[in-house]
């Protein structure tokens, strides 16, 4: 089992930039493979961006393409997300989400997959 965090959301005006991070409980982080998608109010759940375990492959929803990095770090048990360029329409909470996976190179851009969640962190982007 894993328990998540995330952390780094806020307030930020439009083509300013974030970081949120996701720290994982557990000494078997390098075997999950991870997400991270947002919900706005009114809206579902959508993925964002999606890692692969071993960070060899990513996948982008293409509203984010060019724009988010996903990256993870398996020695610190954290993954992130680098997202420049903010627009309002990416204001939303964003969640991380982890799925045991046994392939190393796989990612999985469905939220059904995913086993855990974290609560959540609100980002904000005012124009």
């Amino acid at each position: 089992q894993v328990q998540l965090v995330e952390s780094g959301g806020g307030l930020v005006q439009a083509g300013g930039s974030l970081r949120l991070s996701c720290a994982a409980s557990g000494r078997t982080f390098s075997s999950y493979a991870m997400g991270w998608f947002r919900q706005a109010p009114g809206k579902e759940r959508e993925i964002v961006a999606a890692i692969s375990r071993d960070g060899g492959t990513t996948y982008y929803a293409d509203s984010v393409k060019g724009r988010f990095t996903i990256s993870r770090d398996n020695a610190k048990n954290t993954v992130h997300l680098q997202m420049n360029s903010l627009k309002p329409e990416d204001t939303a909470v964003y969640h991380c989400a982890a799925k045991w996976e046994y392939n190393t190179r796989t990612y999985f851009p469905n939220g059904y997959s995913y086993s855990y969640w974290g609560q959540g962190t609100q980002v904000t982007v005012s124009s």
